[in-house]
């Protein structure tokens, strides 16, 4: 089983390392990154690199294709180049799945017509802009396109794709190998559960993140 994972600068490093954790632990599974070009590239805080070890023109297929998201994702829902790249591996892949706003860039490719999905919740009705059927889930499945919510729900993704795959036990074996037990101190993990204030708050330092990255802001 062939993964490839996208890697792009501006993209949020646990959409990719969580379900890379998981999925570079199955037995035959190869995980590799790729990007449009290999080498480092740089997530969205700006203080971490990641390698891709091989460019797109490289990988003409993998079996699970995943696409992170992250404020960069803008980008590259208007470059064509990686588009038609997603649309090719999409083609042939057994399982196609996004994490957080990577699904944005899989409705830019023209994946998600007619299809449930979810992404991060600030962005989640922007699916419809790309025909799908925004659905507030963890994870969403509809046929061999899977996405998740926002950057943690990679994770819990990870793992069910191994339980279809693999069943229970590996699925089980790996989230007690990567001791997965979430408990938070708060529960405030979702906009129906914090409070409004903190709604607020991260809605409006998302605003501004993204506001920044735009082309022309100011430095």
């Amino acid at each position: 089983m062939k993964v490839a994972i996208l890697l792009y600068d501006g993209m949020t490093a646990l959409d990719a390392i969580g379900p890379f954790e998981v999925l570079a632990n199955v037995p035959g599974f190869q995980v590799e990154f790729v990007a449009e070009k290999a080498g480092p590239v740089r997530e969205d805080s700006g203080a971490l690199e990641l390698v891709a070890a091989r460019g797109i023109d490289e990988v003409p297929a993998a079996d699970l294709l995943l696409i992170p998201g992250g404020p960069g994702d803008e980008a590259v829902m208007r470059n064509a180049r990686v588009l038609d790249w997603v649309r090719r591996i999409h083609a042939s892949s057994q399982w196609t799945t996004s994490v957080c706003t990577g699904s944005l860039i899989l409705g830019a490719a023209g994946l998600l017509r007619g299809l449930r999905a979810t992404t991060y919740w600030m962005e989640r009705e922007r699916l419809r802009e790309y025909g799908a059927e925004p659905v507030v889930e963890r994870w969403v499945e509809d046929g061999k396109v899977w996405t998740a919510a926002g950057v943690s729900a990679g994770i819990d993704m990870a793992l069910a794709l191994v339980q279809r795959t693999h069943g229970d036990d590996l699925a089980q074996a790996l989230q007690l190998a990567i001791e997965y037990d979430p408990q938070p101190p708060c529960d405030a993990g979702s906009p129906e559960k914090a409070p409004p204030h903190v709604v607020a708050l991260v809605r409006s330092a998302v605003e501004a993140q993204t506001a920044a990255r735009r082309p022309g802001a100011a430095a």
